[in-house]
């Protein structure tokens, strides 16, 4: 009997997820995915390795493809649905987390503080300028001993007159070294406040963080505040509390539960292609039943991942996402994620440790985005409480 050949399919089109999509959503997504196997793919094993990235030029290029704030209203954003932003965000981590987290950094949060908290001054002087990729933006919330605890910082904001003076220091934050402004969370009399911080101002540094092993491919740095003054226009108006930046990272967890998929589609397509054309004991190793299994299983991961992020995109689409619901998608996707990117790696054998495959730059990729705008474990409680109503934190 001659043995019978089935035509492949791709992990996603076995889940039919092009047909939950619209023509839009589609357009968009291949649009970003050409835009990075044209000027990402050819370059980031490059910029991994030596860890530089032209942050500067690439901001220009995604401000002009309209992907800088592109979930915002006006101000020249393009106003996209929030599924097409989680699409787009996919495309960008199947390159490289470290895009990706240009492009959430950029508009889900230091966009998204201003859009949301800023004053009518704020939005006409920067939103335009980080929308078009002209500026950069960075967002100091996290402290070197206030990750998960970020109402324990320790940044100060004293009013001196009607100047507001900033001493403290912010850690892990991305674009820094290269932002033209900064939203700034810190301690006031008032509570925890928003300021937006141009970075030319007096007193403000941000020394760039060397020796990664993770994001490579992105700019980290620390945020230094001495005697920063600003005027009192400086103050996000409607931001009070933590309430303000918790808003700004459920918005960039959001674009992480696509953004995560990306990255281990990426991984299982480059894993799937080498199995097909490794020989071994004189058959393709995709031939072998253990080989299949573990395909099968990361599979099926990523294409459940996939269901619940276009779910938790429509609810947002329509007003009706919870903080919880998108903790789901952060939980899961990025632990599913990493756990196919770990897989893959064993299927790649020695060859997966090195940059001509994707895999382990997306693993330990992964492993920071596994525990950035929230570890695991804070949103583990946050589901916790949601279901049974009692609050673990404190």
């Amino acid at each position: 009997m001659a043995k019978q050949v089935v035509r492949p399919v791709t992990s996603l089109e076995l889940f039919a997820i092009d047909g939950q999509l619209d023509d839009e959503e589609r357009a968009i997504r291949q649009t970003v995915r050409r835009f990075c196997d044209d000027r990402i793919r050819p370059h980031i094993a490059d910029w991994f390795e030596d860890a530089a990235m032209p942050v500067v030029e690439l901001s220009l290029e995604l401000g002009e493809l309209g992907l800088m704030g592109m979930h915002l209203e006006g101000y020249g954003c393009a106003g996209t649905s929030a599924t097409a932003y989680g699409l787009a965000c996919m495309e960008l981590e199947a390159a490289d987390s470290g895009i990706r987290s240009l492009v959430s950094v950029q508009g889900s949060l230091a966009m998204f503080a201003i859009h949301r908290f800023g004053s009518e001054e704020h939005k006409q002087e920067w939103l335009p300028r980080l929308a078009a990729g002209e500026a950069i933006g960075c967002f100091g919330l996290t402290e070197a001993d206030f990750g998960s605890d970020p109402g324990g910082m320790r940044t100060q904001a004293r009013l001196d007159g009607t100047d507001w003076v900033l001493n403290g220091t912010k850690m892990w934050i991305t674009n820094g070294s290269v932002a033209e402004m900064a939203v700034v969370w810190a301690r006031t009399d008032q509570g925890i406040r928003g300021f937006v911080v141009p970075t030319a101002t007096p007193g403000f540094s941000a020394p760039e963080i060397k020796r990664k092993l993770s994001l490579r491919a992105s700019v980290t740095s620390e945020l230094v505040l001495e005697d920063v003054r600003l005027p009192a226009s400086a103050l996000l108006p409607t931001a009070q509390g933590l309430t303000g930046p918790l808003s700004c990272l459920s918005e960039a967890r959001f674009g992480i539960v696509f953004g995560a998929l990306g990255a281990a589609r990426d991984c299982l397509e480059a894993t799937i292609s080498y199995a097909g054309e490794r020989e071994i004991f004189g058959k393709p190793l995709s031939a072998y039943q253990l080989t299949q299994q573990k395909i099968a299983d990361m599979t099926l991961e990523l294409g459940k991942g996939m269901l619940l992020a276009l779910h938790l995109g429509r609810l947002k689409d329509a007003g009706a996402i919870r903080n919880e619901q998108v903790s789901l998608g952060k939980l899961n996707n990025v632990r599913e994620a990493l756990a196919i990117a770990r897989e893959c790696r064993t299927i790649l054998a020695a060859n997966g440790v090195t940059l001509e495959y994707p895999v382990l730059r997306h693993a330990n990729n992964l492993e920071s985005v596994l525990t950035y705008e929230g570890t695991s474990e804070v949103h583990q409680l946050i589901i916790g409480q949601a279901v049974t109503g009692e609050s673990a934190f404190r």
